[in-house]
């Protein structure tokens, strides 16, 4: 990474939706040359993707949760069936695999409280689920960009 690969990532995560020419020009150098650069980025797996964002009041699923899980009994087939299984699921956002008292985190995104209830009691179904507490997530900011590069 040298300073015209972070300057394109910082111009990326800023506006991924900037034209090639546009971002060219802002940096003195050939399209092609940014054209180039960019596709470099993502072969080396630096640029995972580019994503929409949503807003979840807009599809009414406004209420957030993180729902903390332990498993039983503490497998890695276990584990990796639960999480896939989790990650299915419409209302799962984000999951984590962490350690401490939960083996996993759940960021959920349902239309009320009811929704979440249901949800909760879903998982609390499975045979795999040790415990299973949820927090409703009042404020939610997430960070878009990565800085320093």
């Amino acid at each position: 990474m040298d300073e015209l690969d972070t300057a394109l990532l910082r111009m990326l995560q800023n506006d991924a939706r900037r034209t090639n020419r546009d971002m060219a020009a802002e940096l003195g150098i050939a399209p092609s040359t940014c054209l180039e650069r960019i596709r470099g980025l993502r072969e080396r797996g630096v640029i995972s993707g580019y994503h929409a964002a949503v807003d979840l009041h807009a599809i009414d699923r406004s209420t957030q949760a993180i729902i903390s899980i332990k498993l039983r009994p503490q497998a890695m087939a276990v584990a990796t069936a639960f999480q896939d299984y989790v990650q299915s699921l419409p209302q799962t956002l984000e999951m984590f695999m962490v350690s401490g008292a939960s083996d996993f985190l759940a960021h959920v995104a349902v239309k009320d409280t009811q929704a979440l209830r249901d949800l909760v009691l879903q998982l609390a179904k499975r045979q795999e689920i040790g415990d299973i507490r949820s927090s409703v997530v009042f404020e939610h900011h997430r960070r878009t960009t990565v800085m320093p590069l």
